[in-house]
């Protein structure tokens, strides 16, 4: 009875060391914020995101542009085909409204022959045009916008604290696991050495 007693206490000891090491080990991943300095072992202690902030900001900037999120996609996203042939017939129609307008003189058996013509030339001239804006409307975008240095910089200018919640939320679940790991791991080494002690 003795002997069971042992080795379930040890079991209980091995989890709970487990369980608070790991939640220990997280904590140290955002934690301390301001550096420690401990002047006798000359030992500075600072959390791994904060003395790392600057690194893990480039690494992610790096991710997101290269692997993630292109520009190309951007732009595709927020101007498709439709959106080129709406603007292309919208200003054709306005074009040609214009033109009848300022041509409301011009006798109609005359504007009736020419009208064609000028709808030619207007659907032609106008889509080519748009085709010209479009094509270096996205060379400049590209030029400008560099999603590798926009997400590094919005990850630098958050604050430590919003980070660590940022963080938090979004792998809640696994730290959680992980918690859980160190304790069922502790409780399998306790149990072993239980039974080790039991046996000597």
């Amino acid at each position: 009875m003795n002997t069971f007693i042992t080795i379930i206490v040890l079991a209980l000891i091995g989890g709970i060391i487990g369980w608070i090491t790991n939640i220990l080990a997280i904590k140290l991943i955002f934690r301390p914020i301001n550096p420690i300095k401990i002047p006798i072992l000359n030992i500075e202690l600072l959390g791994l995101i904060p003395k790392r902030k600057k690194e893990i900001a480039e690494n992610i900037g790096q991710v997101v542009a290269n692997e993630l999120i292109s520009i190309d996609d951007i732009i595709n996203d927020a101007f498709t085909e439709e959106d080129k042939l709406n603007l292309t017939s919208y200003v054709q129609n306005r074009i040609k409204n214009i033109i009848n307008e300022k041509l409301n003189f011009i006798p109609a058996p005359f504007k009736m022959m020419v009208a064609p013509k000028i709808d030619s030339i207007v659907n032609e001239e106008v889509s080519s045009a748009i085709n010209d804006i479009t094509d270096d409307m996205i060379d400049k975008i590209k030029e400008r916008v560099e999603i590798e240095k926009i997400v590094t910089e919005k990850i630098n200018e958050l604050d430590l604290l919003e980070l660590e919640r940022i963080i938090i939320s979004v792998a809640k679940k696994e730290l959680k696991h992980i918690e859980i790991l160190g304790l069922i791991l502790g409780l399998v080494i306790g149990l072993f050495q239980g039974i080790v002690i039991s046996l000597i």
